[in-house]
């Protein structure tokens, strides 16, 4: 459960929020807000709430018009940091901002479960009507059918400790399937209106980003500028305990970054990241598999990998289709001097990049080269493991 509202005291931020688009297209977003206390939030939901549509303010704020603003004013600065620092996360739009709180109920009272498309709304959105909300959502439901997946891993840690290997059979088929539902969660809507660029644009990070190379002034806050990464797939905690999980350590090679994707962590909620470190510092499944000889637990292992590597080879498919592609169009009509409105000069830089500052491609590219490398060959299990 989450807060779809904010005492209404907080009227000036939702109105905003809520009507960001419509501001963003008639460059009006840049009008005096007023300076308001955090002091009347109560609890972790309603922090969450007001992270979410502050986080989206900023983003338009910062890239409306294709301007780049590189002071963002006090009335939004000192409320939105000292947010960020109560919830421990940074301040910009976040993956838990944008995917996991960015969501409402079309229906509250309605026989229709929660995750059912159907039954499922965005509360705040960038330019690019139902595109930005077909994003939002798919994302949603892939993050929902990992679910099950994430609550066998405790099982299967139990089971390792009790060398219990018909349950941590089982387990590990649940994993595997989870994550066949994530891809097919994504392929499921694949005719929804679904174009990422707009979103990549206003999602654009003010780190190791040219276009803001000193990054963003938090006005009240800090006298320096300051620099955090965009929103980014990279930031969902879902696959990170998936890898873990199964020991597949990314490294700097084929052209992508460790450090990146360590770094991506501090964008987790707390309670995330806690239970990814939890699990690291845990017992090696990969390790048990080996030692055991098992070929049953050697195959059903194997599958999660592979359902892994079917997921991340989606990944870059959608990311081809819906940001490289639109992009490569974007470029030819700024050419021809069509463009106008909201996309900026750095849009051809920005195609190439994630919203998290990264090559993606390369990225994604590598991070699935990295996991195919993790399945468990014969050989390797007749190799004795201590």
């Amino acid at each position: 459960k989450h807060s779809t509202e904010l005492p209404d005291y907080y009227a000036p931020w939702m109105k905003v929020a809520a009507t960001l688009p419509h501001l963003i297209e008639g460059h009006q977003l840049r009008r005096e807000m007023p300076l308001l206390s955090t002091r009347y939030l109560q609890g972790h939901r309603q922090l969450r709430l007001a992270h979410l549509a502050l986080g989206f303010i900023t983003m338009g704020y910062v890239w409306q018009g294709g301007g780049r603003q590189t002071i963002l004013p006090r009335a939004l600065a000192v409320p939105y940091c000292t947010i960020s620092e109560l919830l421990d996360l940074p301040p910009i739009l976040v993956y838990a901002d944008c995917v996991l709180a960015n969501w409402k109920k079309r229906d509250p009272r309605g026989n229709k479960p929660v995750h059912s498309a159907g039954n499922l709304d965005i509360l705040f959105s960038f330019p690019g009507g139902d595109s930005n909300k077909g994003f939002f959502l798919v994302s949603l439901l892939v993050e929902a059918a990992a679910a099950a997946g994430i609550k066998a891993i405790p099982v299967i840690v139990n089971a390792i400790l009790h060398h219990d290997r018909c349950s941590l059979e089982t387990a590990l088929q649940d994993v595997a399937l989870s994550i066949c539902q994530m891809r097919e969660a994504a392929h499921s809507e694949r005719d929804r209106p679904c174009s990422c660029f707009s979103l990549h644009v206003f999602g654009t990070s003010w780190k190791d980003n040219f276009l803001m190379p000193e990054g963003l002034v938090y006005e009240g806050v800090w006298d320096s500028p300051k620099q955090f990464s965009g929103g980014s797939a990279a930031q969902s905690s879902t696959l990170p305990c998936f890898d873990v999980l199964l020991g597949i350590q990314h490294s700097a090679a084929q052209g992508f970054s460790a450090e990146y994707l360590s770094c991506m962590r501090d964008y987790m909620p707390a309670a995330h990241r806690a239970f990814i470190q939890t699990l690291a510092s845990g017992p090696s499944l990969r390790q048990f598999v080996l030692a055991t000889g098992d070929a049953g637990l050697r195959a059903a292992f194997n599958r999660c990998v592979s359902a892994l590597v079917d997921l991340r080879s989606y990944h870059i498919q959608i990311a081809t289709k819906y940001i490289t592609i639109p992009a490569g169009r974007c470029r030819a009509e700024q050419q021809q001097h069509q463009l106008g409105g909201c996309v900026h000069e750095g849009t051809s830089v920005l195609s190439e990049r994630g919203t998290g500052g990264t090559g993606f491609m390369r990225f994604l590219k590598g991070v699935r080269d990295t996991t195919r490398k993790a399945q468990l060959t014969e050989q390797e299990a007749t190799v004795p493991t201590h």
